[in-house]
């Protein structure tokens, strides 16, 4: 394609542009080379899932700062019940759910790229730019939600109580700025940092958990008062199990990382003889990864809840109390001393800090993965540099809105962790099905049937989340439809390639004046082409007959960036028509002159009649469905391609 030459940019935008996301890559689109640079940072050849699954485990693991303190006041004293019957969702669940996703969708792109190919059109992309609203919930809350918990252990902490006291808003601003100044510099995904975060956490945590079980054991009143009061509130075990799913919806953040754990699967090194169109080695992996995490996370779910409900006083998890957001540190500073509390008190703010890490860089890998590619977003929405200044503006003031408070972040939170969990579990749901599978179907559409009752309930309980998720959803929507019309007269054909008999219409051609004839295939018989040249004859005062014809096929008008194939035919043995398909028609036919200009040196001339109608609806029908005002859009997007009048393709019209 034709590029034209533009003045060196200043300073400052070659730094923000610098190392543009290359997420978009195997899609089946190639963007220009003037349009997409060099990857700032060279592609590693991936590390062991192990170590991978600590990239996703900051994520994962790092919920248990706050996760017993909700259960706690979800659910009360049956905490460890109800906690119980969430590590069965996630095993009997969400983790069969996940490896399913990791065998359909192994580069990362994660369900939403699973249902994506399930609908065309536009219903397909507002479908995509819904869920992208959920996960952009789910991603920026739990930067928010890990930087006030954070915040939570800086402010609780005995040493630092009196000097930070009513400083929680401040710190969390801080923790936040100072993720997007990190990304800024340059983020490299540091596997090996996040591995020492995860093991130095866990071990600390095993130390807790293994003080607090022995305080239990040694203080056998404790179990049985809470077995008591537990009995006393709700009479039998069915009622506990009953009440426990009822409060099941409100511990839903434990599900969360999954998400993370398939989108990190290209970091995953599989076997030497993976390739792109089998990596199996890299699948298998990831399903040891997601297995590996879940389990973990579930022996630490029991037991943290079990040891914070019977060891910690009530009043205590409740907003200003000392367990409030931090549980587990609590019971650090409880049973362990200052020294060792202010010890897991740093591992769990860096380990809650670098899960903010861990949702920007899923954020910066899932938005340039769809909204360019749809033309939703501006050029620099490929750059990570602006994205990230733009995703931390978000976040100060989502942190601004619910005051730097874990408990009310907590159902925007779930929100969108469900909403993806449970759009996961349909989409496996469809695969299955379509493979024939009966009992996995089943067995998938159950799941499914599970995830979209916990996540109704958890909307109808807590509708900020559904209220935050809106937010984002109509926001996307918004600057989605915004971006696409400010980039409607791009020239958006990223390659053009002809045929022999293409080429050969071309050459015939260069030698004289080039002249093609923009025709609307109708009949496409001898009279239609014969009328056509007639009508171009007397509109435009020109004589004789030597014209090809271009006939454009709209077939996706949704689509933005594509190929373009000219096939050339002779109809009737007389005239020569080259064909196109494309998402529009204008688009493709401004590619075209262009790529003719190019190869020969000539400049081609192409003829239109007007087209009928009211001008704008006209141009609706160009944004919406690829056709409409032809002739100018045509004319416009030769304009905005090639700024030099003298070398642009002429458009006539009569």
């Amino acid at each position: 394609m034709a590029t034209t030459e533009h003045p060196p940019p200043s300073r400052l935008r070659a730094w923000m542009l610098e190392g543009l996301s290359d997420m978009g890559k195997g899609h089946g689109r190639q963007t220009p080379a003037a349009a997409k640079p060099e990857p700032e940072h060279p592609e590693h050849k991936g590390q062991r899932w192990y170590r991978v699954m600590c990239l996703t485990g900051v994520d994962y693991f790092s919920t248990l700062g706050y996760q017993p303190g909700i259960a706690a006041l979800a659910a009360g004293l049956l905490s460890p019940i109800a906690t119980i019957v969430l590590v069965i969702v996630t095993l009997a669940g969400a983790l069969p759910v996940y490896r399913r996703v990791a065998e359909e969708s192994p580069r990362g792109e994660g369900s939403i790229a699973m249902l994506e190919r399930l609908l065309s059109f536009w219903k397909g992309k507002l479908f995509v730019l819904t869920l992208l609203g959920f996960a952009a919930t789910d991603f920026l809350i739990t930067i928010t939600l890990s930087a006030a918990d954070a915040s939570t252990h800086l402010v609780e902490n005995p040493h630092l109580a009196d000097a930070l006291h009513d400083k929680q808003m401040i710190i969390t601003l801080v923790l936040v700025a100072l993720l997007g100044a990190v990304f800024l510099k340059g983020f490299l995904e540091a596997i090996g940092v996040a591995v020492a975060l995860v093991v130095a956490y866990l071990g600390l945590n095993v130390v807790v958990v293994t003080v607090g079980l022995w305080h239990v054991l040694t203080e056998g009143h404790v179990v049985t008062d809470w077995s008591n009061a537990l009995t006393a509130e709700h009479g039998n075990v069915f009622a506990m199990i009953g009440v426990s799913l009822l409060v099941f919806p409100k511990l839903a953040l434990g599900l969360s990382g999954f998400e993370t754990g398939v989108a990190v699967m290209p970091h995953v090194q599989g076997d030497p003889d993976d390739t792109e169109e089998n990596p199996k080695g890299r699948i298998r992996d990831t399903k040891k990864l997601l297995t590996t995490a879940a389990l973990i996370m579930s022996v630490f779910l029991i037991a943290t809840s079990f040891i914070t409900t019977v060891l910690i006083p009530e009043k205590e998890f409740e907003s200003g109390g000392q367990a409030n957001g931090r549980a587990l540190a609590f019971l650090a500073h409880e049973y362990l001393g200052n020294v060792f509390g202010t010890v897991y008190d740093v591992s769990t703010i860096a380990i809650l800090w670098f899960a903010g890490a861990s949702a920007m860089a899923g954020l910066l890998n899932l938005m340039p993965r769809y909204l360019p590619r749809y033309g939703m977003a501006p050029h620099w929405a490929r750059a990570v540099r602006p994205m990230v200044i733009v995703f931390t503006l978000i976040a100060f003031l989502v942190t601004w809105i619910f005051d730097a408070d874990v408990d009310a972040q907590g159902g925007a939170y779930a929100t969108g962790v469900l909403v993806l969990i449970s759009s996961a579990a349909i989409a496996v749901t469809i695969a299955a099905r379509k493979a024939g599978q009966r009992n996995w179907t089943i067995g998938f559409a159950v799941i499914s049937a599970v995830f979209l009752y916990v996540t109704v309930v958890n909307v109808f309980e807590r509708p900020d989340g559904v209220k935050i998720g809106a937010c984002f959803i109509a926001g996307i929507i918004l600057v989605s439809l915004l971006s696409r019309l400010a980039r409607a007269f791009e020239l958006r054909v990223t390659s053009v390639t002809m045929d022999d008999m293409a080429e050969r219409f071309i050459r015939d051609m260069s030698s004289r004046k080039i002249r093609f004839i923009a025709n609307e295939p109708d009949q496409r018989d001898k009279a239609e082409y014969r009328d056509k040249i007639e009508q171009i004859r007397q509109d435009n005062d020109i004589p004789g007959e030597d014209f090809v014809f271009v006939e454009v096929t709209v077939v996706d008008p949704s689509e933005f960036e594509s190929g373009l194939t000219v096939r050339g035919e002779v109809l009737h043995n007389r005239y020569r028509v080259l064909t196109l398909e494309s998402s529009s028609i204008s688009n493709a036919l401004a590619a075209l002159l262009l790529r003719v200009r190019d190869s020969t040196g000539c400049i081609p001339h192409i003829y239109f009649e007007w087209t009928e109608g009211n001008p704008f609806a006209n141009f609706l029908r160009f944004f919406l469905f690829g056709q409409g005002e032809v002739a100018p859009v045509t004319r416009e997007v030769l304009r905005e391609a090639e700024p030099d009048r003298t070398r642009r393709p002429r458009v006539h019209t009569g």
